[in-house]
């Protein structure tokens, strides 16, 4: 077959096979520096990161289906409005055509309208947008970067750009191990649907994509192809501009079609059932706590008001966003379909409507397995978290789950972004401990004879008689507490006292609030 077709179809289509392996894009640190230093440059211009970060996403987007387009692998945006009109430019004449590529582009129909819709250029200086585009973005091969267009480069602007956004906003970037690590233990195939109803840049529906190449890809028919391209992943991201660079960067994996649907909803996912249901789900839904809106009352003071979010079928109704997430995602699951879900740890012992949940979660569905994360491995600071990996099943009158295994990747390990960030390797025991080819052959590392194991089961019956069904299970010594000549470094012990009084001071807040 025609190995352009063939990848094209597979979704990989942004690669030319001269470049399969190679190119001539530096190392990842590198690229960083460059990209920033333009970045820095523009900033006393009075641009934003996050504008610069949507200028660079929309250029590299031209570039990449340039070199897509001279590969042979077909047209991406019209002749007219494309990158070699801009190379042709100069002056005020180039920001002019800029902007019009801009306009043009936005009024196409489908997935192309969504990346440039309502794009504007924020880049007034022609001088300094002829650098961008001559210097900086056309002199590399984009194409040939193996990861998608964020990649490593792209997650450390946001990284260093995370400061520019206070964390009440809830995007919060998920490490890249993590994510590939829950991908190997969900295993999607060829034909499944994926779906992430908070789907961010779109990390993960990137990864289900690229699990399915990396090993299904010498085995797939024409048909198979097809679907994997326009129909396997399904996206919800309620802000416009991330929802934009979560399209363009599906589109330059080859995954959809430029002018046909958009995988990507814009809208808020918990308003209403989607109506479509799916094989996988795989999500880090935003941590802000509540969903709330602020209003002015007749005495002109700012009342914050939580909304309650109230749906036929949800277990019950309650404005804790992560339950209600957790809700959405099962409602979305068909009967057999299973999901990872990465949630904070008030899920896991919250009193009220959280308790009413876990009790329904665990009697309706499989919750099989739950991963206690580490802290330091998230943007956002404060953040303890665990990944909760469940079955949706039929209608019974016996709670599905018998057993909860737990995976402690939290007690005595020790992560920061800065000088010791977690790795895929870091994820290895947990995945190997998983056993996604067969769950039955799972064997606990933790016993009394082994009281450090890190990997244990607990039964239905035993989480019931907790209190509040408490799904928080930790049994690990914390060797900090015990042991003070092998605590860790005095920077390592700063960051986690620091995250732990975030999230004590996160929590006093949203008590506060609820007081007013």
């Amino acid at each position: 077959s025609d190995p352009h077709c063939e990848r094209s179809e597979c979704g990989s289509g942004w690669r030319s096979s001269s470049q399969e392996g190679g190119g001539n894009v530096s190392g990842s640190n590198l690229l960083v520096q460059k990209l920033w230093n333009f970045c820095n440059v523009l900033r006393d211009d009075g641009v934003s990161t996050i504008e610069y970060v949507e200028q660079l996403t929309y250029l590299l987007f031209l570039k990449m289906a340039d070199e897509r387009l001279k590969a042979g692998l077909g047209e991406v945006v019209p002749i007219g409005p494309d990158w070699q009109s801009l190379l042709d430019r100069d002056g005020d004449d180039l920001e002019v055509h800029y902007r019009h590529i801009l306009e043009s582009l936005g009024r196409q129909p489908g997935t192309l309208g969504t990346i440039f819709r309502k794009a504007q250029n924020r880049i007034q200086d022609p001088a300094k947008l002829r650098r961008l585009v001559v210097n900086l973005i056309n002199e590399e091969t984009w194409t040939s970067v193996d990861t998608d267009v964020k990649g490593d480069a792209y997650e450390a602007i946001l990284q260093d750009g995370a400061a520019d956004t206070k964390s009440g906003a809830g995007q919060y970037f998920t490490p890249r191990p993590l994510v590939r690590a829950m991908m190997a233990c969900l295993r999607p195939k060829p034909g499944e649907t994926v779906a992430d109803p908070a789907c961010g840049t779109g990390g993960f529906l990137l990864a289900a994509h690229e699990w399915i190449v990396d090993h299904h890809a010498s085995t797939m028919d024409r048909d198979e192809r097809l679907f994997l391209r326009d129909e396997m992943v399904h996206g919800w991201e309620i802000v416009d501009g991330t929802a934009r660079l979560c399209a363009m960067n599906l589109l330059l994996h080859g995954i959809g079609t430029a002018n046909g649907k958009s995988l990507v909803t814009v809208s808020d996912a918990l308003r209403v059932d989607p109506g479509v249901r799916v094989d996988v789900i795989a999500a880090n839904p935003p941590f802000g706590r509540k969903s709330s809106m602020t209003m002015i009352n007749e005495a002109g003071e700012a009342e914050r008001d939580d909304l309650v979010v109230v749906r036929d079928d949800f277990w019950t109704s309650t404005s804790n966003k992560q339950l209600n997430f957790l809700q959405h995602i099962k409602t979305m699951l068909k009967i057999g379909g299973r999901a990872a879900v990465v949630l904070p740890d008030n899920v896991l012992f919250e009193a009220g409507a959280g308790e009413t949940i876990r009790r329904r979660l665990m009697a309706e569905c499989d919750l099989h397995t739950i991963l206690r994360l580490p802290t330091g491995i998230f943007y956002a600071q404060g953040v303890k978290a665990n990944v909760l990996f469940f079955d949706r099943k039929r209608g019974s009158e016996k709670p599905w789950t018998k057993t909860v295994w737990v995976y402690d990747l939290r007690t005595n390990v020790h992560f920061t972004l800065k000088t010791k960030r977690m790795t895929r390797a870091d994820l290895d025991e947990f995945v190997a401990c998983y056993q996604p080819e067969n769950r039955q052959k799972r064997k606990a590392t933790w016993s009394e004879k082994a009281p450090e194991g890190r990997w244990r089961p607990y039964t239905l019956d035993e989480i019931l008689a907790r209190d509040k069904v408490s799904l928080d299970l930790c049994w690990l010594r914390d060797e900090s507490l015990e042991d003070s000549a092998n605590l860790p470094d005095p920077h390592v012990l700063a960051e986690e006292i620091a995250d732990d009084l975030r999230s004590a001071l996160e929590q006093i807040e949203s008590v506060l609030c609820d007081l007013q």
